[in-house]
């Protein structure tokens, strides 16, 4: 829509000024429009800029490194803040971008977007060496990666942790924190027990069960890490089965149990209040929540650790933690698509994330950073980030699922929901969601 409009503009311009010319050439004789074509041809052409649709909040640190990669690669880049609602920035790509509008050349885009802007955005791979590519965590290079283009780099890293209480393991005399989803059950009700004689708020595990993507997060990983399937597999044909249905119902069985009742309507900053106020033994939640954590004020402020997610108990079992965070793509419709092009691999590259890990503590997308002592510092939990990153990572089905994926998640999540609040079972909501969804899947 806005290059629809903005090409409109043009055209009307270009109009009026040949009407004035024509007009002035009319009234003025010769002398009049030999002086017209003068100043004409004295227009100097505007200077070539990549436009950016960035972050929402636009930091010093982005400012910075516009700066520092517009002139790498010799054309200035403006910044314009995207949307912070998520729904409505997708909406606007969705208008310029199949209107073909060249106003904008990078945009930023959620790692789930991959497969539905894909036929809009350029195939970054004949951009990349092969250690260029290296640099990047696999998983993210695997999301990315619709067909045979790669459409977006990472410009961070973004995993599920499990939160816990280290004061609260050592209370009950567990050793570390718990590796299985049985042994998350057993301390999480042995500590919640003990803790409700002075705090009757306290539960044992608090995660995000609302009806919204967050859950889908979680519920994949309660599948994958079970051994089940996820909503569809690499072929992008259905894939989930009766071990993912088991999954739902012993989550299920945490509500009114291990988690709050209210549970199945937290989202992030829900269960990090929670956990933050001392009023859990356990959470699932993003790295970002580390840092909050330990701010001066918190009550959890040196009291509590972070690792991998747990995993299930039988012989499939595995760690599974899924993968968040921003990509950057290239519009297809770029008038400097080469430009653009070097910008992207500028604004994700090892200096750029290394510069935003130290600036504000965003983890990197890129394995080697993690080695880095000032990351390090920066960053306290580096070491169970790069580890999920590195080896439990699992994508949400977004590449393979032809641009329905927004569409499939809300199918799923409204299902998984309805399991959670005890409307239906595990494998009720497998079958509806597999009725639901047919149509966008093989």
């Amino acid at each position: 829509m806005i290059g629809v409009v903005r090409k409109g503009r043009r055209r009307a311009a270009a109009g009026v000024l040949l009407l004035v010319l024509l007009l002035c050439a009319g009234c003025s004789g010769d002398d009049g429009a030999a002086a017209v074509a003068e100043k004409t041809l004295a227009v100097t052409p505007p200077r070539p800029i990549l436009r950016w649709m960035g972050p929402a909040f636009v930091r010093p640190v982005d400012r910075e490194l516009v700066a520092r990669c517009g002139k790498e690669v010799g054309i200035a880049i403006e910044l314009l803040p995207a949307p912070a609602n998520p729904v409505d920035r997708l909406g606007l790509y969705l208008q310029f971008l199949p209107a073909e509008s060249d106003d904008i050349d990078l945009i930023d885009f959620d790692v789930v977007w991959s497969g539905t802007l894909a036929p809009h955005l350029l195939d970054l791979n004949p951009q990349l060496t092969a250690e260029e590519r290296g640099q990047y965590f696999p998983i993210y290079l695997e999301n990315n990666s619709v067909g045979e283009a790669l459409v977006g780099l990472p410009q961070m890293g973004d995993v599920g942790l499990l939160y816990y209480r280290t004061d609260l393991l050592e209370k009950y005399g567990f050793e570390g924190p718990p590796d299985t989803w049985s042994e998350l059950e057993e301390m999480a009700a042995v500590i919640q027990e003990g803790e409700r004689g002075d705090n009757a708020e306290f539960w044992g595990y608090v995660w995000q069960g609302n009806v919204y993507e967050g859950l889908t997060v979680n519920a994949l990983e309660w599948q994958a890490s079970m051994g089940g399937g996820l909503i569809v597999d690499a072929e992008g044909r259905l894939a989930l089965d009766d071990i993912a249905a088991g999954a739902l119902d012993r989550a299920a069985a945490w509500v009114g149990e291990i988690s709050p009742e209210a549970v199945t309507v937290f989202q992030e900053e829900d269960a990090r209040w929670q956990f933050q106020n001392g009023n859990a033994a356990f959470m699932r939640n993003w790295p970002y929540a580390y840092g909050l954590g330990q701010a001066e004020d918190s009550p959890v402020r040196d009291r509590f650790g972070v690792t991998r997610m747990p995993k299930g108990d039988g012989a499939e079992a595995r760690h599974a933690s899924v993968v968040g965070g921003q990509q950057i793509g290239v519009s297809r419709y770029s008038r400097y698509k080469d430009a653009a092009a070097d910008a992207a691999v500028c604004l994700t590259d090892a200096r750029a994330q290394r510069r935003r890990a130290l600036a504000d503590g965003t983890p990197p997308g890129i394995a080697v950073l993690y080695g880095d002592e000032d990351v390090q510092a920066r960053i306290p939990a580096a070491a169970q980030i790069a580890e999920s990153l590195a080896e439990h990572a699992v994508a949400r089905p977004a590449a393979m699922t032809s641009g329905h994926y927004t569409e499939i998640s809300l199918v799923y999540f409204i299902e998984v929901n309805r399991v959670l609040t005890g409307e239906q079972d595990g494998a009720n909501a497998v079958a509806r969601v597999a009725e639901q969804v047919a149509a966008w899947v093989e």
